[in-house]
C-alpha cells in the first residue's frame, strides 16, 4: 500500500510518540529530515521529537502548520474519528500534498457487525462509547478502560462507515486507488482477516489509500445562524 521514495516527505497526523511514524517512514524509504508529525499531547510531542521526528503541536481540527504542496505521503492511523471538522481535515491533507501525492486513512467502521450488532440491542455502537472523560457509555460490554480518556481530543467526535470514509474523499476531489479493511470482531486474528476480506463493509478497520489529483483547492464554509 505504500510507495518507497527515498527523497519523500511524510507527515503524521497524530503521530503520539512516533513509534509508528518511524516505522512508516522505513518502509517509504524516508530520510532524516523528511519525517514530520503533528501531535497536540506534550508528553507524547516530546517523544517523538527524541526520536528524529520534526513535530508541530497543533489542534488537528484547526489548519495544518505547513505550506501548500509539501508533501508525498500524508498518513493518519485512528485519528479522523477525534476530529469534528472532517471538511477541513480533509481539505488541509489535500492543501499540503504534493500532486499525485497521496493519503493513508485508518479509522473505525461505524458499520462493522460488532457495531450494528450493538445497535440492535439498544446499545450505543462500540466505536461510539468513547465520548465522555467519565468512561464508556451506553454499552456495558465496551472493551474500554472504566476511567475515561486522559485527554478531550481522545474522544470519538465522528465515526464513518465503510462507505463513509471512501465518500468524503471522492467529494473533495482524491482518486480511491486502493481500499481494504482489517479486522472482525468477535473472531480471532487469523479468521478474522479472511472474513475482512470477502466482506469489508462489515469488518471493523478500513483503510483507504487516496491520490490528490486536482490542484484546484475549495473551502468549504458553514453558515452562521
Amino acid at each position: 500500500m505504500i510507495d518507497a521514495n527515498p527523497f519523500g516527505k511524510i507527515l503524521d497526523l497524530g503521530c503520539d510518540d512516533g513509534i509508528w511514524t518511524i516505522e512508516l517512514a522505513q518502509k517509504m524509504d524516508a530520510q532524516k529530515g523528511n519525517i514530520f508529525g503533528i501531535e497536540l499531547i506534550r508528553k507524547r510531542y516530546k517523544a517523538a521529537i527524541k526520536r528524529g521526528i520534526i513535530v508541530k503541536e497543533v489542534d488537528l481540527n484547526e489548519n495544518f502548520p505547513f505550506p501548500d504542496r509539501e508533501f508525498d505521503l500524508v498518513h493518519a492511523n485512528q485519528v479522523i474519528e477525534h476530529i469534528w471538522d472532517l471538511d477541513n481535515f480533509v481539505l488541509e491533507i489535500k492543501r499540503v500534498l504534493k500532486p499525485q501525492g497521496y493519503a493513508i486513512i485508518c479509522t473505525e467502521n461505524l458499520s462493522s457487525w460488532h457495531n450494528i450488532a450493538a445497535l440492535i440491542f439498544g446499545f450505543q455502537p462500540f466505536s461510539l462509547t468513547n465520548v465522555s472523560r467519565l468512561g464508556p457509555i451506553g454499552n456495558p460490554f465496551a472493551l474500554k478502560a472504566v476511567q475515561g480518556p486522559s485527554y478531550i481530543t481522545w474522544l470519538h467526535t465522528r465515526i464513518l462507515s465503510y462507505e463513509g470514509l471512501r465518500d468524503i474523499f471522492i467529494k473533495h476531489g482524491f482518486l480511491v486507488e486502493e481500499y481494504r479493511c482489517v479486522g472482525y470482531f468477535p473472531l480471532p486474528s487469523i479468521i478474522a482477516e479472511f472474513f475482512a476480506y470477502v466482506d469489508s463493509r462489515h469488518a471493523a478497520f478500513p483503510i483507504i489509500k487516496v491520490r490528490k489529483t486536482q490542484e484546484k483547492i475549495k473551502k468549504v464554509k458553514l453558515r452562521k445562524v
